[in-house]
Parts: C-alpha cells; sequence; structure tokens
C-alpha cells in the first residue's frame, strides 16, 4: 500500500521472521554468535530464550542460512503440550519418512538415520523452536535421543529455543541431568533505545528507502510504547506508515505514533499507561495526549491480523471496533 510513496522495494516491517532484515545489535549478536559457537562446536545442548517477538525464530532462520553442507538440521517449529509421538516429529524435521506406529521400530529407524549421517562425516543438529511447550517427560526423552551414539561419539545436538518459562522448566529438579548437559545458555533481552533507533532505520534501508523516516521523537515513543521488542516495533512501524501514506505524510512524527497508539489503546504496556502521570513538565504530557479514535482514517484501522498480533504481545485490553 505505502511502498510507492516511501520508495521501498517491500514493506520493511512484516510481522513475519526474515533473515534478510536480521538487525544484529549487541545483543543480538552475542546470541547469534553462541548459536554458531554451539553448533559448530558441537556442544551438547544449546538453550536461547527471550520474551515473545524478541528476534529468536529470526535468528535461527539466518543460522540455518548459514549452516555448512556437512551439517544436517532438523527443525520443529509448530510444538505443543501433547507431543505424544515426539520420534514421528523428530524423523519428519530430518524429511524421514516412516510406515509404522511402534515405538522401538521409530527409534531404530532415527538411530540408523543419525549413524549413516555419522558414517557420511555429517553433523545432526534438532532445532526446537517454541520448546517451553514441551511437557518434561518429552524434554527427557529428547536427552535419551541425544544418547545415540556411535563409536563413542554423539552424533544428535540440540538447540532449544523458546520464551522465558524455558528456563524455570529446566530448573525443575526431574530435569537434572537435562540441565547438565546444557553447554550453552543465553537470554536475549529486549533492544535499549539506540538499538531501537538503529533497528527502525536498518529495516527502513534494507528495504530500499534511504531517507530517515521516523523523527527522534516518534522512535522515542515507539521504545518506551513497544519496551524494545523487535515484534512490538514491527507493528507499531508498519501501522504507522499506513497511517502516514492515508494522510499523504512523507516522514512519521510523533503524532502519528500517538494516532497508532490511540487504536491500540491501553495495551502497549504498563509503561505506556503511566507516561503522562510520570512525566512533570506540561510539554511532555502534551506530546503523550492522545487524538480521538475519530480522527483516524477508516483505512488505518488495524486489521484483525495486526489486532490479534497485539493481543499477543501486548494483553487483551485492544478497543473494539
Amino acid at each position: 500500500m505505502y511502498e510507492k510513496l516511501y520508495g521501498f522495494k517491500e514493506r520493511p516491517f512484516s510481522m513475519l521472521p526474515d533473515p534478510s532484515f536480521l538487525y544484529l545489535g549487541e545483543k543480538h549478536s552475542a546470541a547469534f554468535a553462541l548459536l554458531e559457537y554451539g553448533l559448530m562446536s558441537k556442544a551438547g545442548f544449546t538453550v536461547i530464550t527471550g520474551e515473545v517477538g524478541s528476534g529468536k525464530t529470526t535468528l535461527v532462520r539466518h543460522l540455518l542460512n548459514q549452516t555448512h553442507n556437512d551439517v544436517t538440521v532438523g527443525l520443529i517449529s509448530n510444538t505443543h503440550e501433547d507431543m505424544g509421538h515426539l520420534l514421528k516429529w523428530v524423523l519428519l524435521a530430518f524429511n524421514q519418512k516412516y510406515d509404522y506406529d511402534c515405538q522401538v521400530a521409530l527409534y531404530d529407524a532415527f538411530r540408523r538415520f543419525l549413524i549413516d549421517q555419522y558414517a557420511e562425516y555429517r553433523h545432526s543438529v534438532l532445532i526446537i523452536d517454541e520448546a517451553q511447550n514441551l511437557q518434561p517427560k518429552v524434554l527427557e526423552e529428547l536427552r535419551m535421543l541425544s544418547n545415540i551414539n556411535a563409536d563413542k561419539h554423539l552424533v544428535l545436538q540440540l538447540i532449544l529455543v523458546g520464551q522465558p518459562q524455558l528456563r524455570e522448566q529446566l530448573s525443575s529438579p526431574g530435569l537434572l541431568q537435562f540441565r547438565q548437559r546444557i553447554s550453552v545458555r543465553y537470554h536475549l533481552p529486549a533492544l535499549s533505545e539506540d538499538d531501537t533507533l538503529a533497528y527502525i532505520r536498518h529495516r527502513i534501508h534494507c528495504a530500499g528507502c534511504e531517507n530517515e523516516l521516523f523523527t527522534k521523537g516518534a522512535i522515542d515513543i515507539i521504545y518506551q510504547a513497544s519496551e524494545g521488542i523487535p515484534r512490538a516495533i514491527n507493528l507499531l512501524c508498519d501501522t504507522a506508515l499506513v497511517y502516514g501514506y492515508a494522510k499523504k505524510r512523507l516522514s512519521i512524527d510523533a503524532e502519528i505514533i500517538q494516532a497508532v497508539l490511540a487504536d491500540i489503546e491501553e495495551s502497549i504496556s504498563p509503561q505506556r499507561q503511566n507516561m503522562a502521570t510520570d512525566r512533570q513538565d506540561a510539554d511532555a504530557k502534551e506530546a503523550v495526549t492522545l487524538p480521538s479514535s475519530e480522527s483516524v482514517p477508516k483505512v488505518c484501522k488495524l486489521t484483525e491480523f495486526d489486532k490479534d498480533t497485539a493481543r499477543q504481545l501486548f494483553g487483551n485490553t485492544l478497543k473494539k471496533y
């Protein structure tokens, strides 16, 4: 919709993970370096955690794009609590077909696959995204699978990526043996204020626009509202560009961001809810005064997809339209 007005080759703030737009600030660079180290050093287990929308999946996809030819990667990205047929999921992750349900036969098929990979001097890595959904029983099954060996060499490496709850799960007494196998762990924090500015500009430039479309005042409000979570930043920026397009604005200022926040209402964050009361000077209070939703063109109203995304990121208190 707005690409032509702002000179984009594509939308810069898509909600979908896209490694080509990856911004490697200090914290994301550290996380990626540890992922890469865990992969190349054949460390036992690697665990990366972070809040919803912090960029974990994008890092994983970037890692997959960087893997060497001697690495065979299996990816499970749609985990859920009822993973009762773990071996079937694992075999599918490595593109291995099966036509039986017997657990012993499934285990033997996977064992033979790993041994064959090892014989061909290939390293097998199983990456599990959204690993916080796995039950302790499934995590223990994964540990047992990682015990498969050839010539006393372990032939399967695990990389678990998940939300902060994963750390709590792994701290339970019943998973002591699993914890002892973790060689690399890192928690991916939110972006800093400076990184938020750099992140927005990076994605704009990657999309083909050399202009600094967002004013510093706009970015300040985006940072406060998003609390530095990349997916939340994307939602705010993408919606703001739609608003700017509707109003034929060539730059995105604080007023437009305030209009976006008016649509998302009080669901952004506790920090934003108290922003006006925490600031004492009149100018700051005026800066966060939100316009009436009626002033927003209908073309700019949030889509159902955006509303669902906002609910996931910010809660369930969006205004109903």
